[in-house]
């Protein structure tokens, strides 16, 4: 196993991780951009407001995208797997 053969692999990972936390962090971040303004606009000054939509959305984004997200977790998982006799060997 060369080093490039170990960059690679974490660069996918890496890359598979971005691409599966961005629907969750994306939804996160604009229900709290929402909030957040709103708060700002009425002057309610509760931390806890966020909580309950962040959750809600955060389970919506879940339920939407889940599949895909599972699809691709599998794919990069056989992928790897399919490439362990190509490693061991050097080539």
């Amino acid at each position: 196993m060369t080093d490039a053969a170990v960059l690679h692999i974490g660069l996918l990972a890496m890359m598979t991780a971005a691409k599966l936390s961005a629907p969750i962090l994306l939804t996160a971040l604009a229900i709290g951009f929402v909030i957040s303004l709103f708060q700002s606009v009425t002057q309610i000054q509760e931390v806890t407001l966020s909580f309950v939509p962040k959750m809600v959305g955060v389970g919506l984004a879940l339920l939407i995208t889940g599949n895909w997200m599972l699809h691709e977790l599998v794919s990069f998982t056989t992928q790897l797997f399919g490439q362990i006799p190509t490693l061991i060997n050097g080539g």
